[in-house]
């Protein structure tokens, strides 16, 4: 069948077949849901170099990342070159329109991963991402108290972040700034944000990258603002059996949602209530100078200098060790 997508016709073959069993949610469901959303979920993605979440057969099969655009795709979907860690290269695709959405829908695509960066310029990213992710012990209601204690860090930088769900448990706030800084510094950035969270909250956050070191903490997942690493955007669907999706929040709500709430069913009428709630996101772009002068004290003041970079990464640096500690204390 054909849905009309922005004015194009995209084209969605076997439009019936179940993506969702637990729920019996289609493709086309899918596919009408991201219509139901399509200019938030546009705004989210516009012009960024995307990576793909591919369930061909639903979340029940088999899947995998598409990073490079297929040799099928649409003339009308634009790409961006962006450059690896390893020092290979992509061609991502780069949606600008619903239809390009609808189109990845039609591959099987659930959950889009865009980087931090606009296809302009993919050097430098032009938003600060981030993650809260809960540990064993700890959940939502956990992630919350965090990013609440988060708004008041970044607030006391002249920051300002919008939160979301992440589909799960955990919570993603975004702060976007002006393309003027390299990965290396917006994750200095990072580190710094969680390491004053870590200071405020030491019982219940840290920024430990090795898991025996977390402990039922929220953890500060700096390196998602590493190169070549990305999270879900906004709007996304996300690989779980009741079909959720990461929901933009309101800071004033944040106490009395629940992550369950927001699935590919009830989305589309809290979307035509209250449209997207981050679109104003495009209006500010802040500086970053507040943040990299609190990782110079952190490094000047604590010896608080960078940390693990995830393994795929060359080693960067002045980055401590990669070995893990349990491990270390085990050699003779």
């Amino acid at each position: 069948m054909e849905l009309e997508a922005g004015g194009r016709a995209v084209r969605l073959s076997n439009p019936d077949k179940v993506y969702f069993p637990e729920r019996g949610f289609t493709k086309l469901d899918v596919a009408r849901y991201y219509l139901a959303v399509g200019e938030g979920i546009v705004r989210a993605l516009r012009e960024r170099p995307t990576t793909m979440e591919r369930f061909p057969e639903g979340v029940t099969g088999e899947s995998f990342f598409q990073k490079r655009a297929p040799k099928n795709l649409p003339e009308w979907i634009p790409t961006a070159r962006i450059a690896f860690p390893s020092g290979r290269y992509a061609d991502e695709v780069c949606p600008t329109e619903v239809a390009a959405v609808v189109w990845a829908a039609n591959l099987g695509c659930l959950t889009f991963h865009p980087w931090p960066v606009r296809r302009g310029d993919t050097d430098h990213p032009d938003e600060l991402r981030i993650d809260l992710d809960p540990q064993p012990g700890t959940g939502f209601a956990e992630a919350v108290a965090a990013a609440h204690e988060l708004r008041a860090v970044l607030d006391e930088h002249g920051l300002r972040g919008w939160p979301k769900t992440s589909g799960g448990r955990g919570l993603h706030v975004f702060v976007p700034i002006a393309p003027r800084w390299t990965f290396a510094q917006v994750r200095r950035c990072a580190i710094a944000v969680g390491r004053e969270l870590e200071r405020r909250m030491p019982q219940r956050v840290t920024t430990a990258w090795w898991k025996e070191e977390r402990g039922p903490r929220i953890f500060v997942d700096y390196n998602q603002t590493a190169r070549d690493r990305t999270i879900a955007s906004a709007y996304s669907v996300r690989p779980k059996a009741h079909a959720p999706v990461s929901a933009p929040l309101r800071w004033e709500e944040m106490g009395d949602v629940a992550p369950r709430d927001f699935d590919i069913a009830t989305m589309p009428a809290r979307y035509a209530e209250l449209g997207d709630v981050h679109a104003d996101m495009a209006d500010h772009a802040f500086g970053l100078e507040g943040l990299l002068d609190l990782a110079a004290r952190d490094e000047r003041e604590h010896g608080l200098g960078d940390l693990p970079y995830p393994p795929d990464h060359p080693k960067a640096p002045g980055e401590p060790t990669r070995v893990q500690p349990s491990r270390a204390r085990r050699k003779p």
